[in-house]
């Protein structure tokens, strides 16, 4: 399971340095926490479907888009 969470972190750190974004950003987008979005994307949290929907809207993909980075 850790493991699937860092590679999901990595794959949204990669897609939102692709795009340009700052954590920052993509926090804002997403009406999340910056912390949260830092936290994902070193695999140190958990995520909420409802999480995962509003970050894939802020970056305007489907999910087997970010998964397969």
């Amino acid at each position: 399971m850790k493991k699937d969470l860092i590679e999901f972190g990595n794959n949204l750190r990669a897609e939102r340095n692709r795009q340009n974004l700052s954590q920052e950003a993509l926090a804002e987008k997403a009406g999340l926490q910056m912390q949260h979005i830092s936290k994902i994307e070193k695999g140190d949290a958990d995520i909420r479907l409802s999480t995962l929907i509003a970050i894939l809207k802020a970056l305007n993909l489907k999910f087997e888009q970010l998964y397969e980075i």
